[in-house]
């Protein structure tokens, strides 16, 4: 019987070691992970590589095997996050392409009260998720903490822009400088098409209405480069490439913006 337990109690242990703490209620998960078409590579890809490949032309996926992240890890465990920052302000921005609406609120009454699952019925100017906006002073020492990907662009440094956001969650088709995003924890969906093709969405629709409802009806030479994206996975998108993201599940996330 005491071994039943200690079992039970070891599921339950690395269960919460995989989303650390930021549960997702099942029946409340609309969207789903979907084919990969972006190019998989692990970290053993070069410098040189990188730039003659990916950096100017298409989008890659990454895999990092090492452990250089495991402190920042841990600090963007729920529990850890709360005890620490959960007074602290975070700035809200609204989840539709130009994200006009600002929101200012501490992280626990944001995690408490506005962090939700998206639903169908809700637009993008009408759902708040915290992602970037961040204010670099207050949160030096989980930055700090943060291994970024060891990939650079000639003459361009980065800057980290941080987010929680809660399942079905996005930020519809927009474009700007290159960079990365990398998943903490969760999953996140992601969609991307070249500077010379402009998906067709509207603004204030959420990608889970444009993944339900549009996606379905492209023809298949329409169709965006896709990939879902998990722990320890980075994604880098090149200069002004067209993308749309979509958190399948309660996602901690960091992006390093390149300028």
């Amino acid at each position: 019987m005491y071994g039943f337990y200690f079992l039970f109690a070891l599921v339950i242990y690395f269960f919460e070691i995989d989303n650390g703490g930021w549960s997702t209620e099942k029946e409340a998960m609309i969207a789903r992970p979907g084919p990969c078409t972006v190019d998989v590579r692990d970290d053993s890809i070069t410098q040189k590589e990188f730039l003659k490949s990916y950096a100017f032309s298409k989008p890659v996926i990454i895999r990092r095997r090492g452990s250089e992240n495991y402190n920042f890890l841990k600090s963007c465990r729920k529990k850890k996050m709360l005890e620490k920052y959960g007074s602290k302000k975070i700035r809200l921005s609204s989840a539709n392409t130009h994200s006009y609406q600002k929101l200012d609120v501490s992280l626990r009454y944001y995690v408490d009260h506005v962090m939700r699952p998206q639903t169908l019925q809700m637009l993008g100017n009408e759902t708040f998720y915290w992602f970037g906006d961040n204010n670099y002073t207050e949160w030096k020492d989980l930055f700090d903490l943060y291994s970024a990907p060891p990939y650079q662009l000639p003459d361009m440094t980065g800057v980290y822009s941080f987010g929680l956001a809660g399942a079905g969650t996005g930020v519809p088709f927009h474009f700007h400088g290159p960079g990365f995003g990398e998943v903490i924890f969760g999953r996140k969906r992601w969609f991307l098409t070249p500077p010379d093709k402009k998906p067709n969405f509207h603004p204030n629709r959420t990608t889970l209405q444009w993944l339900i409802e549009d996606l379905p009806k492209l023809s298949p030479e329409d169709h965006p480069l896709e990939c879902t994206i998990g722990p320890g996975e980075v994604i880098y998108f090149p200069d002004r490439w067209w993308h749309g993201t979509l958190n399948i599940d309660t996602s901690v996330f960091i992006s390093t913006f390149l300028g």
